[in-house]
């Protein structure tokens, strides 16, 4: 499915050609925020789309000459991906939006992109994790209807996660596709 979000931006589910763009900018933009020091082992899973897309999705914004300037990662509670995600919730998953692409709406059309999935497929809840430094994403979030989920942070080693959950309203969801 392609979506076009404006006239400068498409939305799609990424395909072979994009994996190293995708890793190479989700890299980058947890770098340029400091949220790769010292973590190595995490940024070589961030380089992996193809096992990303493979378990779970990957979707990305790309510009009209086919330049990805984001991407985001779904996935559901039966996927090796999933750290939140219980039945019928869909999980969102390192998201990024290259540095130079900044401020131009791209995070907010991927999100979009994921409530318009949720909704699609029926899900009651839209679930995810951050980095508690990771200030400029909770803002957007918060900006989608997320609230705080304490009750689901969790820790790796030194650094601390929070949760947040956005609930979808029984009547805005559509079933399942069959």
């Amino acid at each position: 499915m392609t979506q076009r979000a404006d006239a400068d931006v498409e939305l799609r589910r990424a395909v072979a050609a994009d994996y190293p763009a995708v890793g190479e900018l989700t890299v980058a933009a947890y770098r340029t925020d400091g949220f790769l020091d010292g973590d190595e082992d995490y940024a070589a899973t961030l380089l992996d789309v193809a096992r990303r897309d493979r378990e779970a999705e990957v979707y990305v914004a790309a510009d009209d000459s086919g330049t990805v300037l984001g991407a985001v990662t779904v996935c559901s509670a039966d996927s090796s991906y999933a750290e939140l995600a219980r039945d019928g919730e869909l999980e969102v998953r390192m998201l990024a939006v290259a540095p130079a692409a900044r401020g131009r709406g791209v995070g907010r059309r991927l999100m979009d992109e994921v409530h318009s999935l949720a909704r699609r497929r029926g899900m009651t809840r839209i679930v995810l994790c951050s980095q508690d430094r990771m200030l400029a994403a909770h803002r957007l979030y918060e900006r989608f209807g997320f609230a705080r989920s304490p009750e689901r942070d969790w820790s790796i080693g030194e650094i601390r996660l929070v949760s947040f959950a956005l609930e979808l309203a029984a009547d805005a969801r559509t079933s399942p596709a069959s």
